[in-house]
């Protein structure tokens, strides 16, 4: 796309807006761990026990913030947004994990199972490979599909980094949304399905920027992506927590899945997706953006009827 920034890496993404104040602490913050550990709401030493290294345990108030979290965001989706919630598989075969782009350049970073079968990395798998081997009719387009579930990453190339805490781990929760839309309408699409996972943000009143990527940043899949950033006051940095793309036709064109326009000529459909959010990550960023001085985190308003009125833990 004509607009998408020429470079190798991250050096060359460009800031498109940001959102939000980033708060000055009068006091000496907390990393989300630190905050975890010290109210026994996050336990890394069982889950290494049980699992080994990258899992963690949530428990009581951050387990119930979590599941708050998927219900708020699934809720807004669907009523906001007219994406129909989908209840996926979670292991899927060689072909489908072909057919979003997935294999065979990344094997390494995905789970395998015995008789060619694949835990999902993201819940766009299952809800792309909807539309495999189909031929849809004008007016079933656009097609908007949001679903949670966990997600697996080997994480083969991230030796070293995010070994504190919950930043990266092999397992976690996520809400993700899928677009499947006729050709001229994806650049819209992509603007709108951005907007679903920014909107997430602004109700739960955290910081956050856009970024465009450059050439060599983007996934393997995907010819445009925006990815929306939190801030992450632990690391005074902004980090990663939606990446939102459009694959063009790459996706349709190895799953087949095709359309009849209005002269009955067949073609591919275009594919979207992105991430509305991750779980873990949106955890992390309300527990360190709305932490109080007392020890205690703020839940933000749009949450609390999801945690039974609780304003505080």
């Amino acid at each position: 796309m004509d607009d998408v920034p020429i470079g190798k890496d991250s050096s060359s993404n460009k800031e498109l807006r940001k959102f939000g104040n980033i708060r000055s602490f009068d006091f000496k913050i907390k990393s989300h761990d630190e905050i975890g550990l010290e109210k026994d709401l996050m336990d890394f030493e069982t889950a290494v026990k049980i699992s080994g290294s990258r899992f963690v345990i949530t428990k009581g108030n951050f387990a119930k913030l979590e599941r708050a979290l998927i219900n708020f965001m699934i809720d807004i989706h669907v009523k906001e947004f007219d994406y129909l919630e989908m209840n996926v598989p979670i292991i899927v075969n060689e072909k489908s994990m072909y057919s979003t782009g997935q294999l065979p350049k990344f094997a390494k970073e995905q789970f395998s199972l015995e008789n060619g079968l694949w835990l999902i990395p993201t819940a766009e798998v299952s809800l792309t490979n909807i539309v495999r081997d189909k031929i849809l009719n004008y007016e079933d387009l656009p097609l908007r599909y949001v679903a949670a579930t966990p997600c697996f990453r080997a994480e083969a190339g991230a030796a070293g980094k995010d070994t504190k805490g919950m930043m990266r781990q092999h397992q976690f929760q996520k809400v993700e949304l899928v677009s499947i839309v006729r050709p001229e309408e994806n650049n819209n699409e992509l603007e709108r399905l951005t907007n679903c996972a920014e909107t997430i943000l602004k109700k739960l009143e955290l910081p956050f920027r856009v970024m465009l990527l450059s050439s060599g940043d983007m996934g393997f899949s995907a010819e445009k992506t925006y990815d929306i950033e939190v801030w992450i006051p632990s690391q005074n940095s902004y980090r990663e927590i939606s990446s939102c793309s459009s694959c063009g036709q790459f996706q349709s064109s190895r799953m087949l899945a095709r359309y009849k326009d209005l002269n009955k000529k067949i073609d591919y459909v275009t594919t979207l997706n992105g991430s509305g959010l991750a779980i873990g990550r949106t955890l992390i960023a309300i527990l360190e953006n709305h932490q109080n001085k007392d020890g205690s985190v703020s839940i933000p308003i749009a949450l609390q009827s999801y945690m039974n009125g609780l304003k505080k833990i």
